[in-house]
């Protein structure tokens, strides 16, 4: 059985291309818990909070339940639920999950290629991330769900279909003049820029073209927080904070609140700016709540 095809085709909730990452979540807490104990199980009540915590902060802009994946996730061969009436998962409302005592684990088969091949639990996170999650948030979110990949393992190319173009990042960050597009950070080490980043508009793993007209250069503080939906950009080409960002301190202030409503900086005069059907997929799908008014300068 070919895993890690299956689990590149896993059947997902879609309405207009709606980002859906539930069961690749799931899974990715699945594999991090079956690397530090491959025979425990996830009763759902004693996870549940873990997470919703993974879908509040890696998931659609809208509330969602993880009882979802966890009951929907059996269908696709990779996951089994036991309850304390036994094998079958009793629905996806989180009362029946809860009540029943409901356990989840990988499938038996995949467990026995887990331990067969070792390699393939890396291969197969890897796989997730790629599909699913830009690469700012790759290292982070493994770290979120405990689990353990060598660099190697990160950095190695996955078995996606689509390869990125190693020149995107050069290109943007000559269109944006090596300075961020939203603070105008330009540091270097001599004549090496460090510390920007190309971001993709348009998310690699939806369809996102690697070029400029989906490219931001942004440092690397708010490439995360754009990557995380704390920022965005308007139609009028401004910055969007999210109201549900709270930060008090003076740092927070100056670096994410005070860049509510300021204008990007570039792209420079005959460079393409970013296009609006990519500006209105990052704000449907990835930026949280509604915008906060301008800062008054």
């Amino acid at each position: 059985m070919d895993w890690l095809e299956r689990i590149a085709k896993l059947r997902q909730w879609g309405r207009s291309g709606t980002r859906a990452p539930h069961k690749p979540l799931l899974l990715l807490y699945a594999l991090g818990r079956f690397q530090r104990d491959a025979e425990d199980g996830l009763r759902y009540s004693a996870v549940e909070q873990d997470l919703q915590r993974l879908l509040t902060e890696y998931g659609p802009p809208h509330r969602t339940t993880p009882a979802y994946p966890f009951h929907h996730l059996v269908s696709d061969g990779v996951w089994e639920v036991r309850t304390d009436r036994g094998p079958g998962s009793p629905g996806s409302g989180v009362g029946n999950l809860r009540r029943t005592g409901a356990v989840g684990r990988l499938a038996p088969e995949l467990r026995a290629a887990l331990r067969r091949e070792p390699e393939l639990l890396g291969q197969v996170a890897r796989l997730l991330l790629d599909l699913h999650f830009p690469p700012s948030l790759h290292g982070e979110l493994c770290e979120a769900v405990g689990l353990e990949l060598e660099p190697a393992e990160l950095q190695q190319p996955s078995t996606a279909r689509r390869q990125r173009d190693p020149r995107m990042r050069e290109r943007v960050l000559i269109a944006y003049e090596y300075r961020c597009a939203f603070c105008g950070y330009d540091g270097r080490i001599g004549t090496v820029p460090v510390g920007l980043e190309a971001a993709h508009v348009r998310w690699w793993a939806f369809g996102g073209p690697d070029d400029t007209e989906n490219g931001l250069c942004l440092c690397s503080l708010h490439h995360r927080l754009f990557d995380k939906g704390v920022l965005g950009m308007g139609d009028d080409h401004r910055i969007l904070v999210s109201q549900r960002f709270v930060g008090h301190s003076a740092a927070a202030r100056e670096h994410v609140t005070a860049l509510a409503g300021r204008p990007l900086v570039g792209p420079q005069p005959g460079a393409r700016p970013v296009a609006a059907a990519h500006r209105e997929w990052h704000t449907r799908q990835v930026f949280h709540g509604d915008p906060r008014p301008a800062t008054a300068a």
